[in-house]
């Protein structure tokens, strides 16, 4: 049986004075090394004694070798990168083919500690993976521009303008109206959506509602349907998973004002033009800039009565809550319910947006559509309750759950705003729920990232909190 351990530091001290710190972390491991033998426990104990310098700087790769109970040190004056034996194993497992692949989780490099810097390497790996599974299994039905989910069938279609930018495309998904119609009517509706808006950059993706109900934006399968699309244009056509924009017309606008709640840590903006939102809740637009644009005389539905109570809603929320709940509402006085393309202002403002991934207040209320992920909070399979409430913060290392509807709630963390090498503390109210620190490991980095096939929404630590 042969396994590796790679420990690595890099810096931007001078090459001699690291040389010789470097030759004396190799000698004290290799010292450590002799007396400890094959006992890994003890090896590992002497790699935390030198752990301070080397965040100080060193610059050196030492390996340890544990090859059919004979071992050696082996010195490598290489800098440029490396990674512990949980990144390697897990490098040697996306080798293999897909189907002869064992569940990921249940490999022991799964649950192995990591760094900061071997879990960005791990996330790297994986998203690589997860990518060109995407490109080998969905160039047909990209081809097709058709999604289908059992029986239902999503088409779309989609014009890509301008030149990419750094970081990818924008995207935007813009809902078509009609509704509670034959099909040929809503088939009309979906090809006037497609010259309605004309972003300056990005792909402009009309899909065609599986169905001619009422409520065809915002039935149970379409969050599936929208992911997969989301997921599938991050691939093929560049996206850019930080600036999605949501939009929709008259039974669009409806979708609009459902999915956006539900569904707001997948957007950068939304914007809602001239629907209704039926019974949803604006609580979920913390941190999600929103739109809304009716006409003043637009009484069907009570439409432009229901846009004006929003307005005042947005406005009170974002009083109570300062950070939270950036939006612009106008109602178009003198107008019906076409807005003589007034609103098409709504794709410049949106396009200013970029996602707020780790926002610093979460407030999560469930639609009659469940989710488990919402931000940086997730919950499990039987706390997915209907109408239930979780509202967290953030402070430095400080969580607090201001409310929770749920029995189990986890906290999803990243780097990017918590720093995981030192402790963390989660209280509710006065109670102390959770202090310590939490590893990083390769389990959590999958798991966040084939739920939603979107690399910046990958997290590599998980608290499992209980009441």
């Amino acid at each position: 049986m042969r396994w590796y351990i790679f420990f690595v530091a890099l810096t931007a001290s001078v090459a001699g004075q690291c040389a010789v710190r470097a030759d004396e972390a190799a000698d004290r491991l290799a010292s450590a090394y002799r007396v400890a033998g094959n006992n890994r426990p003890q090896i590992e104990r002497a790699v935390r004694e030198i752990e301070p310098e080397m965040r100080k700087g060193i610059v050196f790769l030492v390996t340890f070798r544990f090859e059919s109970g004979d071992a050696g040190i082996e010195g490598d004056s290489s800098a440029a990168g490396g990674a512990d034996g949980a990144v390697a194993e897990l490098a040697q497992y996306l080798k293999r083919p897909s189907e002869q692949r064992p569940d990921l989780l249940e490999q022991p490099f799964a649950k192995a500690p990591l760094t900061k810097q071997q879990a960005e390497a791990a996330r790297k790996l994986l998203w690589e993976d997860h990518r060109r599974t995407i490109l080998a299994t969905r160039a047909d039905e990209m081809k097709a521009r058709v999604l289908k989910n059992g029986k239902l069938e999503m088409p779309f279609w989609y014009r890509v303008f301008g030149k990419p930018e750094k970081h990818g495309r924008r995207l935007y998904i813009s809902m078509h109206g009609g509704g509670g119609a034959p099909k040929a009517v809503n088939d009309r509706q979906w090809e006037n959506q497609k010259r309605l808006y004309s972003p300056k950059e990005g792909v402009y993706v009309v899909p065609r509602a599986p169905t001619d109900t009422w409520n065809l934006w915002h039935q149970r399968h379409i969050d599936g349907f929208f992911q997969r699309l989301i997921e599938d244009l991050i691939v093929f056509e560049h996206v850019d998973p930080d600036r999605v924009y949501l939009m929709g017309y008259s039974a669009g606008g409806d979708g609009v004002y459902q999915l956006a709640p539900r569904m707001a840590d997948r957007f950068a903006a939304a914007s809602m033009m001239a629907g209704h939102p039926n019974e949803t809740s604006p609580l979920g637009l913390r941190n999600l800039p929103f739109s809304l644009h009716v006409g003043g005389k637009d009484a069907a539905y009570h439409r432009n009565a229901i846009a004006r109570q929003w307005q005042s809603k947005l406005k009170e929320l974002r009083k109570a809550d300062p950070g939270g709940y950036p939006h612009w509402a106008k109602i178009y006085e003198g107008k019906g319910h076409w807005l003589d393309r007034e609103d098409a202002k709504a794709v410049e403002w949106m396009a200013q947006f970029t996602r707020k991934r780790f926002p610093d207040r979460v407030a999560w209320k469930q639609d009659d559509v469940t989710h488990a992920r919402f931000y940086w909070l997730a919950v499990p399979p039987n706390q997915r309750k209907a109408r239930s409430e979780i509202v967290a913060r953030r402070n430095g290392q400080t969580f607090v759950i201001e409310r929770c509807d749920v029995d189990r709630l986890d906290l999803l963390l990243h780097d990017a705003f918590v720093d995981l090498d030192k402790p963390i503390q989660v209280r509710l109210g006065k109670r102390v729920l959770f202090e310590g620190k939490v590893d990083r490991t390769i389990g959590t980095i999958y798991e966040t990232l084939v739920d939603r096939g979107d690399p910046n929404m990958v997290f590599s630590a998980r608290v499992v909190l209980t009441r």
